[in-house]
């Protein structure tokens, strides 16, 4: 591989996964970490790092062309942002009316623009799977713990919730128990809705002593699945198990494990099970 990729780098573990991906590859890559977000206190020895402000953003493009950047993967949490206008530079001010408009619709709408400005600058834009793609498990449980009949009942319903939320470009995620929806994931996302429901959601489930419900994700599904694409980690984990509930189910080819080796083995020392589920 003699592309030059630019990892453009959001909060969380993702990009480091992706940077150590090409490291090991002996690919040719630097990072452009957005400001704040925190990518500039794991990078190794030897990792290009270039910080940029979405209010300069036709400058990172300058930057990324004279340094031969050929192609890009976006990873990482990415708040939606509340832009400084004192700070926009001329260049980013002309490409101003084709992001606002974005901002006001959901995420994937917003993505979409994104991905749209990479590639009219001629960068080709990919997935961090195909970086990665270690990242996307094989279908199946990768648990000891195994779902019951009520489980393997409540994903479905959960399957369907989050098809009709996804459709409407509303979240990835949602908790079912004995065939009850308890919550769907909105825009503060899977920690926030885990929090919620392991704060109250003890209470709606009609039998004590029945399924506890499992949390079911998946990418939308007519998202551009280069960017945004759903991942689960340890932390993950521990917020099922902090809600109550059984298990974790994700949709196989659509959603990340990232650490998968910690991943599976806390949901197995806190007795949950990781199912990957074939659409």
């Amino acid at each position: 591989m003699n592309d030059l990729t630019a990892i453009i780098a959001g909060r969380g573990v993702l990009p480091v996964h992706l940077a150590r991906t090409l490291a090991a590859q002996g690919a040719p890559f630097l990072v452009a970490e957005i400001e704040g977000a925190g990518f500039a206190a794991s990078a190794e020895p030897g990792w290009t790092v270039e910080p940029f402000a979405l209010e300069r953003l036709a400058l990172l493009f300058d930057m990324l062309h004279d340094r031969g950047v050929t192609r890009v993967v976006l990873a990482g949490g990415l708040t939606r942002p509340r832009l400084e206008p004192e700070r926009i530079d001329p260049k980013t001010a002309q490409l101003l009316p084709r992001i606002l408009p974005a901002l006001g619709q959901g995420d994937d709408a917003t993505l979409r623009a994104v991905i749209a400005l990479f590639e009219d600058e001629g960068l080709t834009v990919v997935g961090a799977d195909a970086v990665a793609p270690d990242l996307l498990p094989a279908p199946g449980v990768q648990t000891y713990v195994q779902p019951s009949q009520a489980d393997m009942g409540d994903a479905d319903r959960a399957a369907r919730i989050v098809a009709t939320l996804g459709a409407a470009d509303v979240g990835q995620g949602a908790v079912v128990a004995q065939g009850l929806c308890l919550a769907v994931e909105t825009l503060p996302g899977t920690d926030a809705m885990l929090d919620w429901v392991a704060q109250v959601a003890g209470a709606c489930r009609p039998d004590p002593n029945g399924a506890r419900g499992v949390f079911y994700k998946a990418p939308k599904p007519e998202q551009d699945r280069r960017v945004d694409l759903p991942a689960i980690g340890p932390a993950t984990v521990e917020a099922a198990h902090r809600a109550g509930l059984a298990g974790i189910v994700i949709e196989a080819g659509g959603v990340m494990i990232l650490d998968a080796e910690a991943t599976r083995a806390r949901a197995d020392a806190l007795d949950l099970f990781l199912w990957v589920r074939s659409p």
